[in-house]
């Protein structure tokens, strides 16, 4: 069993002690809020007479002065000072509220529901006068307080990320603007939901579980279905279903879920992620562009109120229209090689030059993607639009109207990540039999990201498919983006980690912080 701080112990104490007076300190009732602290520092502060408030929140700083003390409260809102006077909270003799119960067995970190009176101090703060109080729940353990001394220098802050990601419950309790980053997120994609429904295209949802995996070259996660006795997976994409409900008929669909990728883990990403991928019939990839630019544009100015964003120390824009490269143009460009006169030898030159070590099976394709990755990527800092991918990196889109051996896709990049992907997709069933055919040729020879071959996605384009845009944009990034945040594990609530060794990191510095 763990072994409990003394902190610890003396909170259960506490704990114990409010048992045998006769407070529950976990009551199930609930408590009548009908104020936040935001919405109390708002209003009283233009003037308005409030009457009696009714909040609750947890104890966060208590300053115990005797016959009076002052308490800062924390709600989901933010925080507001309390002052809590002994006469006041027990107007007759019984003093026990006060001196028993709050001086002695209330901790920060405990949960109280409080009613009231609002009143400025003498510096001007805004302040309730506390006439009830009740314990709402326990905290059991101290929280990692922030010191900050007479040089403005923060110590015990609660700021090792490996912590942080882990007990997020805690960073969300002690850092206050990370809530503010989840909340924007949820913002980010309201908006992309009110956007696609005003246009009459349907959210849907798609299988998580699939019986064969495609829509992009991962490796997936595999798992049993015990009752059938067969292998599922869980999705890369949801690209294929998508498309069938095209075939069905609907004019424009989109899901917003999460995907998971067997893959490895950095600053960008996670297996588990989440993707908006969305599909409209009788479109290509030139009117994708356009509309791209005009959501994106809506996104940012809804969710932080300007087009314009700081990310990284770069100004960035999304107001429309972002700059068009082909790959080709793009390479050219940024590292003056000429991929259409180089063949994979050249290339494969080119890239161990640059300090890339090609894989066994490597196509043309590949080190073409490989090449600008080195040598464009990193330029990308406006939104740009690279287009006209080599055929074997998109074994999904549509072969390119005037361009042999290229595809009708594009990517964004903003701030040298891609943002989003999109295609003219194909709905050539022969032509889609034979890129699956060759997919599936390449993964016999040990490719383990590319794609299988799905006899019902070729069933349903045989049916036929109207000529369709496709895209997909990774929220998790477009959230990092618009909350200016650099590893992917700021944005996800609870990212994947390594299991813990032990316990005794944490649970020290739980200990020493309070």
């Amino acid at each position: 069993m763990r072994k409990l701080s003394d902190q610890e112990i003396e909170r259960r104490k506490s704990l114990e002690a409010l048992k045998e007076m006769g407070i529950d300190p976990y009551p199930p009732e609930g408590w009548d809020v009908r104020h936040t602290s935001e919405e109390i520092k708002a209003r009283f502060g233009k003037g308005e007479e409030l009457g009696e408030v009714s909040l609750a929140g947890r104890i966060m700083a208590r300053r115990i002065m005797g016959k009076a003390s002052f308490v800062v409260l924390q709600d989901h809102r933010g925080k507001i000072q309390l002052y809590v006077a002994r006469d006041i909270l027990c107007p007759g003799e019984d003093k026990t509220l006060y001196n028993e119960v709050f001086k002695k067995y209330l901790d920060i970190g405990d949960i109280i529901g409080i009613r009231g009176e609002v009143f400025a101090t003498r510096t001007g703060e805004t302040t309730v006068r506390v006439k009830e109080l009740k314990l709402l729940a326990k905290s059991l353990r101290p929280l990692p307080i922030v010191k900050v001394d007479a040089e403005g220098k923060v110590h015990d802050a609660f700021t090792d990320p490996e912590l942080r990601y882990r007990q997020r419950y805690v960073d969300l309790i002690v850092n206050p603007h990370v809530r503010e980053i989840f909340i924007r997120r949820a913002k980010i994609i309201a908006s992309i939901r009110k956007y696609f429904d005003s246009r009459g295209w349907l959210e849907v949802e798609t299988p998580i579980l699939q019986p064969v995996y495609g829509g992009a070259s991962a490796r997936p996660f595999v798992t049993h279905h015990h009752a059938l006795d067969i292998d599922l997976y869980l999705r890369i994409s949801n690209e294929l279903y998508l498309k069938r409900l095209l075939v069905g008929g609907y004019e424009g669909v989109y899901e917003i879920g999460k995907m998971f990728r067997n893959e490895g883990m950095d600053r960008t990403h996670n297996p588990e992620f989440t993707l908006l991928e969305m599909y409209v019939a009788y479109r290509d990839y030139h009117w994708m562009m356009e509309m791209v630019e005009d959501l994106l544009e809506y996104v940012t100015t809804q969710t932080t109120g300007s087009s314009t964003i700081s990310y990284g120390g770069h100004t960035i824009d999304f107001k429309g229209p972002y700059k068009r490269l082909s790959m080709t143009e793009a390479i050219r460009q940024y590292s003056g090689y000429d991929i259409r006169s180089m063949g994979t030898e050249d290339l494969e030159q080119a890239c161990r030059q640059l300090g890339i070590a090609p894989e066994k099976g490597w196509s043309r394709g590949k080190y073409i993607d490989e090449l600008f990755e080195a040598t464009v990527q990193p330029h990308l800092i406006q939104p740009t639009y690279i287009m006209d991918y080599p055929i074997e990196l998109t074994p999904l889109a549509k072969k390119h109207r005037s361009e042999d051996g290229l595809v009708e896709r594009f990517e964004l990049f903003v701030a040298g990540k891609e943002l989003a992907n999109a295609y003219t997709e194909l709905n050539d069933p022969i032509d889609q039999r034979q890129r699956l055919e060759e997919q599936a040729r390449q993964r016999a020879a040990g490719d383990e990201e590319a794609m299988q071959l799905d006899e019902d996605f070729l069933r349903a384009l045989e049916y036929g498919m109207p000529p369709t845009a496709g895209l997909g944009i990774g929220i998790d990034r477009l959230t990092m983006l618009l909350t200016d945040q650099h590893a992917i594990q700021e944005v996800l609530l609870f990212p994947q980690m390594k299991p813990e060794k032990t316990q005794s990191k944490s649970e020290t510095k739980d200990a020493n912080q309070h």
